[in-house]
């Protein structure tokens, strides 16, 4: 495995498209479509706040996380926020997902952020057991206020 992590471009987009549609279906989620080509217009548009790493194996796309960064008044600095981070099965255990955690480590130390934060469903007992050895589990509750 010759494994690169890296910046979305534009050429990436049906390799992402195929990493991101999978996602949806392990969330149970139809993002096929128009979704996808929204969240696709965020990713490329440098003005908008979403960004996306893509792992590359190969030559071959294999892993995905879409980034933003976030304000912490609380604590006066900013963060960096994860809101998907997906691994092609066939890449799985392979460290992709460390390779890609931790290029957003290092960016979140390049832009001075002081945390990089994330979520899982509560029963993704595989990725948390990753994500144990990486990062602080918090005692924090989420919530969604539909509107």
């Amino acid at each position: 495995m010759t494994l690169k992590i890296r910046p979305i471009t534009d050429h990436d987009f049906f390799s992402w498209y195929d990493l991101y549609v999978a996602y949806g279906k392990f969330y149970e989620t139809e993002v096929e479509g128009d979704r996808a080509i929204l969240v696709w217009s965020w990713l490329i548009d440098p003005a908008h706040e979403t960004e996306a790493l893509v792992a590359e194996d190969d030559g071959k796309l294999v892993g995905v996380a879409h980034i933003r960064e976030f304000a912490r008044p609380l604590a006066g600095e900013r963060g960096i926020y994860i809101d998907d981070l997906f691994v092609d099965p066939d890449a799985r255990n392979s460290g992709v997902a460390s390779a890609l955690i931790a290029e957003v480590k290092s960016i979140a130390a390049k832009r001075h952020a002081g945390i990089v934060r994330w979520i899982t469903a509560d029963d993704n007992e595989t990725a948390q057991r990753l994500y144990d050895k990486l990062a602080n589990r918090t005692s924090w509750v989420t919530y969604d206020l539909v509107v």
